[in-house]
């Protein structure tokens, strides 16, 4: 059995991740001081759409700084126990950030309803002029969580990024109920607009949730066709049949493979091997492989292993 690691990738993902903690520091010190300027101006104000956003912001700084205790954790080295390193803890934050913001959901909408039944007066105005503060400031914040240096995401800044994008439209939802309150006098547009906000953050979530139960499954990743792969493993020349072919995510960033390869009996295995690498390696992007070579298949008489 041979393995093949690539530690510049192993390099270049700690960079990533250092890259991310400087954005993810950033925008906790952004979102902390417009935090404090909701809180406060939604208590005067009287705005359930200022408060709540409020406290959606309060999860985000909880969220920052579970992501930024995730992306720590998950940089540190390789142990005797732990020989991947803590790479999934990051999928766990991230996990846990969309259950809070779920949570968040449901407060905001037994909230929503008790206003609508009683509405209470609101400040419209001041209620618009905080919304257009948070607009710029929740674009800054989705601008830096958009992408990182390297043109990819982690699961922990994808988490944060999400929590962003729900306060941007969140904003643009309290300024339209301050709108409404300010001009027509409609009262039940403060409440209305938290419930459609709750709606959009569970529906912007639930990709997030649902990607890191299957990394945590170990499905196949999502941009991987494995019939393709094993196609082209096929193609090498010397390869006569691939079987228990297995694919998953480490994280976000880094995928594993193993593999077992009958190769023909007047064939180089060390190039097989090494074409075989270079394959997964350049078209696939999977640098932790495992390739075992077999001369005859010891699974002839067994059923299909995928």
């Amino acid at each position: 059995m041979t393995e093949s690691r690539n530690d510049v990738h192993v390099h270049e993902s700690h960079a990533s991740i250092q890259d991310d903690q400087r954005r993810l520091w950033i925008v906790l010190a952004v979102t902390s001081v417009y935090f404090l300027t909701e809180l406060v101006g939604g208590y005067f104000a009287g705005s359930l759409a200022l408060l709540s956003d409020a406290v959606h912001m309060l999860t985000d700084i909880a969220a920052l700084c579970l992501g930024l205790l995730t992306l720590w954790i998950s940089a540190r080295p390789a142990s005797s126990g732990k020989t991947y390193g803590y790479l999934r803890a990051e999928i766990l934050g991230a996990l846990l950030n969309g259950l809070f913001l779920w949570l968040l959901v449901v407060f905001i909408w037994i909230e929503a309803v008790s206003r609508l039944r009683n509405p209470r007066p609101v400040s419209g105005l001041a209620v618009m002029a905080i919304a257009i503060i948070g607009i710029a400031v929740n674009t800054f914040s989705a601008w830096m969580t958009a992408v990182g240096s390297d043109g990819k995401r982690g699961m922990a800044m994808r988490a944060v990024f999400l929590h962003v994008i729900s306060d941007l439209v969140g904003s643009f939802g309290v300024l339209a109920s301050g709108a409404l309150g300010y001009f027509t006098g409609w009262m039940r547009a403060d409440p209305a607009v938290s419930i459609l906000i709750g709606g959009l953050v569970l529906y912007g979530s639930w990709g997030l949730i649902r990607e890191g139960v299957d990394i945590l499954m170990e499905s196949v990743p999502s941009h991987i066709d494995l019939d393709e792969m094993r196609t082209d493993l096929l193609a090498v020349e010397g390869t006569e049949e691939v079987h228990d072919l297995h694919v998953w995510c480490l994280t976000t960033r880094q995928f594993a493979l193993s593999a077992h390869a009958v190769v023909a009996a007047d064939a180089d295995r060390d190039r097989v091997l090494a074409d075989m690498c270079h394959l997964l390696q350049s078209k696939f992007d999977i640098h932790h492989l495992t390739l075992q070579l077999e001369r005859d298949n010891r699974r002839a008489h067994e059923p299909e292993h995928y």
